[in-house]
């Protein structure tokens, strides 16, 4: 490791443990490289600008986040909530399995777990507080239950591995479907076993003479993922296409059919959208700069070589890799593992013929994991932030689900067929 690489970590550590935004802790890591090893900061800068503007996939995130913040603002929410109700609504701990619907739904969606929690799961944190659910438990699960946005298609992570990896974006949103409804059927078994055990009440039925008004209602909305789906895989667009075409249909159901998004609530929508774009894209330009230090270190190739010496099988690596994120989870935001540390183990996962979208829907899920493990849940802090629930009660209520989610994921691993088949069986 060079002296220049070595002032990168000491910059970008001390930035972070200082309170420096994780974005911002970069740049100044990256810039601090470029000054030690006397490299010049317009090549560097020439040569990130390049990778960043020839990205069009990467259009594709401000997008997905401009409709999420659109269904959130209008009562698009309110209708997917109704109708997940009228599925699970009167099963014991029927709230919690009503979010964990509403979730797989709103995923299908927006492709945000932080869009998720904020919007469907507030909504479902005070009626469960009404109807007696314990505070932390409402909070964890809509913590638990956000995970699965961005595993089942659209995701916005997905599209960044994608233009990391040089994978099929179709194909990764392929792959997730399947290891999304596990994520959930685990987290629906866990909530049954906790609302059994401690007695949790059981809500009164919707009269089926309202289900086809509940139905009708949701209708629209429910047709947004066929939308986008049935054109990303008929050819008619792209994904990045596609996330446009989501955030107009939004729009349009938001401001047009429903009348709930008028200027005021448009400004205040497309501000906090503009927000949200500019601090994923200085994360991601941050983490341009980091990989461009990465590059010129050889590192991937060193650990490559180093791996291939250790002589791991396929699966003893993916298992490795588990761990290894698991415990950076903890610490490190699901963007900087992603944009940082995945490309260094790029060419040993290719080099021992692991599948792109196998090993992409595999990190995603172990993310997205991280999103509510202490002590840096970022999903945890949103809701504690949003609810002033007590942070220390919603992990005291996370276990559960965070043990339920570690087990589909090393099953994932274990059993790549779970990931590939639906990509597979349609031609990616």
């Amino acid at each position: 490791m060079s002296f220049a690489f070595i002032c990168l970590l000491a910059v970008f550590f001390g930035a972070a443990a200082l309170g420096v935004p994780v974005a911002f802790s970069m740049l100044l890591g990256g810039i601090a490289y470029l000054f030690a090893g006397g490299h010049d900061p317009a090549l560097a800068a020439e040569q990130i600008l390049n990778g960043l503007l020839a990205s069009y996939v990467l259009l594709a995130v401000p997008m997905f986040i401009l409709a999420a913040n659109v269904m959130n603002a209008a009562t698009i929410s309110d209708r997917l909530f109704a109708f997940a109700h009228v599925l699970v609504g009167r099963m014991r701990g029927g709230l919690a399995q009503v979010d964990i619907v509403v979730s797989i739904i709103f995923a299908s969606m927006s492709g945000s777990a932080i869009a998720d929690a904020a919007g469907p799961g507030m909504m479902t944190i005070r009626m469960m507080e009404k109807a007696g659910y314990p505070r932390g438990f409402a909070a964890a699960v809509v913590a638990a239950s956000a995970t699965v946005g961005p595993i089942i298609p659209p995701s916005i992570p997905m599209v960044l591995y994608a233009l990391i990896s040089g994978a099929s974006v179709a194909a990764l949103f392929l792959g997730g479907v399947i290891p999304g409804l596990l994520m959930s059927a685990a987290m629906m078994v866990v909530v049954w076993v906790t609302a059994r055990r401690r007695g949790f009440p059981v809500d009164e039925a919707v009269p089926v003479r309202e289900w086809p008004g509940v139905i009708r209602r949701a209708l629209l909305p429910l047709s947004l993922p066929v939308v986008l789906l049935g054109g990303i895989y008929s050819g008619a667009f792209t994904p990045t296409e596609a996330a446009a075409m989501g955030a107009a249909y939004a729009m349009l159901l938001a401001a047009v059919v429903y009348r709930t998004l008028g200027p005021r609530t448009l400004y205040a929508v497309l501000l906090q959208s503009l927000k949200s774009s500019a601090v994923v894209m200085l994360i991601i330009c941050g983490a341009f700069v980091i990989n461009y230090a990465v590059a010129t270190e050889q590192l991937p190739a060193r650990l490559a070589t180093w791996l291939e010496g250790v002589d791991l099988s396929p699966t003893a690596f993916l298992l490795l890799v588990n761990l290894l994120f698991l415990a950076l989870g903890c610490f490190l935001d699901a963007t900087t593992m992603l944009l940082v540390i995945v490309p260094l183990l790029l060419p040993t996962m290719k080099a021992l013929g692991i599948d792109l979208v196998h090993f992409g829907v595999v990190v995603i899920v172990n993310m997205m994991i991280g999103l509510i493990t202490p002590p840096y849940g970022v999903l945890l802090f949103v809701l504690t932030g949003l609810t002033r629930i007590p942070l220390r009660e919603i992990i005291a209520e996370s276990w559960g689900f965070i043990a339920a989610l570690i087990a589909i994921l090393f099953g994932l691993a274990l059993v790549p067929q779970t990931v590939l088949w639906l990509p597979r069986s349609l031609g990616y």
